[in-house]
C-alpha cells in the first residue's frame, strides 16, 4: 500500500510538474517576443528603436511604415491582456506581470499622448484595425484600464473616436467598427448601437454553414474565422447583450457554431504542431489559433475536447511556429515569415508590427495554473491519435 501511494504522489508531481513546464515555456515564448515592444514603448523610444520590413509587394510604403508601432503594440498587448487581468501564478510569473503591467501603463500612455515621440496614428485606414485590437484587449483586461489616469482614459477615448470616420471596407472590418462601439459600452460611454446591429446582422447574411462565415461575399479558405471573425462576434455580442438583451439571441447561435469551429481548428493542428499554410495573412503564424484559444480561456470548448487535449495542440503550434532560429532577428524581433524568415509569404499590408497578432495564441494564460487546461496530464490531441493508429470517432458537419 505504502508503494501504491508513493507511485500515486510520483505520478501526481510528475504531471503538475509536467503541466507546469508547459505554462513556463509558453511564459518564456510570450516573454521573448513582447520584451522588445513593451519594454521600448515604455521608454518612449518604440520608432527610435523598432525595425520596419514591409512586404516586397507592399501597397503603400509610408503609410504601412507609420501604422507599423499601433500594429505592433495593440496586437501584442491583445494577446496578453488576459494574463495581465489575473493575479495568479508563483512568484516568478508574478514578478514577470508586474514589470509587463508598468511597461504597458507607460506605454499606452506613450501611445496616446500627443507630445510623446512614440504617439501612435489613429487616423489612416489601418488604424482602425489596430484600434480595435486595442478596444478588445482593454475589454479582455479590465484590471489595466481601471488603473490609467484620466487623462490617458480620455485620450484613449478621442483615439478611438477619431477611427469612427473611417470606413470599414465590406469584409472582416466592419467588425472592428463594432468592436470599438463595444468598448465604448462596455466602460460607460456612448455607443453607437447601429454600427454593431450591422456587423451582427451582416455576418448572419454571411454564414456559410458548418461553423464557418464568408469574409464579405465571396468566401475565402484562410484562417479570417479565426483571426478576427468568431472571436471579435462573439466579445461584441457578449459585452452589448448586457446592455441591450436583444443580441442575447444571436449568442446562442454563436455557441454551437463556435464550438464546431473549435473542432474543425483543433483538427487542423498536424502531429508535429504545424498546420495548412493556406490563404492571406499566413505570416501571423500562432494567431491562427486565436479563436481556439479564445474558447479555451472563456471555458466555452465543446465536450469533445478536453483542455489538456487543446493545450498540447497549442502548444506544438507554439513550438513549430517559433523553433527556427529565424523566427526571430538578432535584437529579438519576429521576421516576416510562417516557419523562419519567409518573406514572399508576406501580402500586401504585412509589415514587422502586423505579425505580432501571433500572440493571440497566448490567452489560455489568463487562466489559473490550477485550471484543468493546465494541471491535467498531457493528452495526444486529435491528429496524433489518428496517425498513431488509435480508433478515433469520426467527424461530421452541423446544419446550422
Amino acid at each position: 500500500m505504502k508503494k501504491l501511494l508513493a507511485f500515486i504522489a510520483l505520478t501526481v508531481l510528475f504531471i503538475n510538474v509536467n503541466a507546469q513546464s508547459d505554462r513556463d515555456y509558453w511564459l518564456s515564448i510570450m516573454d521573448k517576443m513582447a520584451k522588445p515592444l513593451m519594454y521600448n514603448l515604455s521608454q518612449d523610444k518604440l520608432k527610435e528603436v523598432m525595425p520596419v520590413e514591409l512586404s516586397k509587394r507592399t501597397d503603400n510604403a509610408v503609410m504601412r511604415k507609420a501604422a507599423a508601432y499601433l500594429e505592433g503594440f495593440a496586437r501584442m498587448f491583445c494577446g496578453m491582456s488576459t494574463w495581465l487581468n489575473i493575479e495568479d501564478g508563483n512568484e516568478k510569473e508574478r514578478g514577470l506581470r508586474s514589470q509587463y503591467r508598468e511597461w504597458i501603463i507607460k506605454g499606452l500612455k506613450n501611445g496616446v499622448n500627443p507630445f510623446a515621440k512614440d504617439y501612435m496614428n489613429f487616423t489612416q485606414s489601418q488604424s482602425l484595425v489596430d484600434a480595435a485590437f486595442l478596444a478588445l484587449g482593454l475589454i479582455r483586461c479590465p484590471w489595466l484600464w481601471n488603473r490609467l489616469d484620466s487623462v490617458t482614459k480620455q485620450q484613449v477615448v478621442t483615439a478611438f473616436h477619431s477611427t469612427q470616420k473611417i470606413k470599414p471596407a465590406y469584409s472582416n472590418w466592419i467588425l472592428f467598427s463594432g468592436m470599438i462601439e463595444a468598448f465604448f459600452c462596455k466602460y460607460g460611454y456612448d455607443w453607437d448601437i447601429v454600427r454593431v446591429e450591422f456587423c451582427i446582422r451582416q455576418f448572419e447574411q454571411w454564414y456559410v454553414g458548418d461553423g464557418v462565415y464568408s469574409d464579405g461575399i465571396a468566401y475565402h479558405w484562410d484562417y479570417y474565422n479565426s483571426y478576427v471573425i468568431h472571436p471579435f462576434l462573439n466579445a461584441i455580442a457578449e459585452v452589448v447583450s448586457e446592455k441591450n438583451t436583444s443580441f442575447k439571441p444571436f449568442l446562442i447561435k454563436y455557441k454551437e457554431r463556435s464550438e464546431r469551429y473549435a473542432v474543425i481548428q483543433e483538427r487542423l493542428i498536424n502531429t508535429d504542431g504545424s498546420f495548412p499554410a493556406t490563404g492571406r495573412s499566413i505570416v501571423y503564424r500562432a494567431g491562427a489559433f486565436h479563436h481556439l484559444a479564445d474558447m479555451v480561456v472563456k471555458k466555452k470548448l465543446p465536450e469533445s475536447l478536453l483542455p489538456a487535449q487543446v493545450r498540447c495542440a497549442l502548444t506544438a503550434v507554439i513550438k513549430k511556429t517559433t523553433e527556427s532560429n529565424t523566427t526571430f532577428n538578432s535584437q529579438g524581433w519576429l521576421t516576416i515569415g510562417l516557419y523562419g524568415y519567409q518573406p514572399d509569404l508576406a501580402d500586401t499590408y504585412n509589415n514587422t508590427g502586423s505579425l505580432y497578432l501571433t500572440s493571440f495564441i497566448f490567452l489560455p494564460l489568463g487562466l489559473p495554473p490550477a485550471d484543468s487546461f493546465w494541471a491535467d496530464a498531457s493528452r495526444k490531441f486529435t491528429s496524433q491519435k489518428i496517425w498513431s493508429g488509435e480508433d478515433v470517432r469520426g467527424d461530421h458537419a452541423i446544419d446550422k
